[in-house]
């Protein structure tokens, strides 16, 4: 008479339905560089992320990002937007209207590329938005493309220099963010993606 092998225990690990995963609504300025850059998180097992390029800025942002949220039951809401040359109660405004609305934002003052540049340096020089696109030609080495796919995985390997210069970058501002140039606070999202990616097994 054969003898039955024991069974043996196995933990089986689900994935989070699609009930369950985290989703994320990232309401962006820019049509493609922002979200292109959003996208490259892999975050896919865990969260669900919803990034769109709206073409809106500073307050008609805002607005478009609370009818977005009311479209889905998102658990977290972010606002992606520059300074650019509005003015400054256009900007702080903004800023204090998504947070009325439990938004999160990741701002930058003047622009994202801001974001890009502090993975290679730490710059507390005021610049003109159209100036980081020409730094970060020599950041990169060769001509920086805005629409560029690629700019997670090129950047990735100095993305902690990033937050650490954008962290630092902060603690010199004692102003509202409209008149806290440079400053960005896009590492807060990234942070955030990145604790939702570390939860990936």
């Amino acid at each position: 008479m054969k003898r039955h092998a024991k069974a043996k225990n196995y933990v089986v690990r689900k994935k989070p339905s699609l009930e369950t995963r985290t989703t994320i609504l990232i309401v962006c300025e820019g049509t493609k560089t922002e979200p292109g850059y959003f996208d490259g998180f892999r975050v896919a097992q865990i969260c669900e992320i919803d990034a769109q390029g709206t073409g809106y800025n500073t307050l008609s942002l805002v607005n478009e990002a609370i009818r977005l949220s009311k479209l889905h039951n998102y658990n977290q809401v972010w606002c992606v937007f520059d300074k650019d040359d509005f003015p400054n109660s256009d900007f702080d405004n903004a800023i204090q209207k998504a947070r009325q609305n439990k938004f999160e934002i990741a701002y930058s003052n003047q622009s994202f590329e801001l974001w890009y540049v502090l993975h290679y340096q730490y710059l507390t020089s005021s610049l003109h938005r159209r100036d980081y696109c020409r730094l970060l030609d020599t950041c990169l080495g060769n001509k920086y493309e805005k629409n560029s796919k690629n700019m997670y995985e090129v950047l990735l390997p100095r993305q902690k220099i990033a937050i650490e210069n954008s962290e630092r970058l902060l603690t010199i501002h004692s102003t509202t963010p409209a008149n806290s140039s440079p400053s960005t606070t896009v590492h807060l999202l990234v942070k955030e993606l990145n604790r939702l990616a570390s939860q990936r097994r």
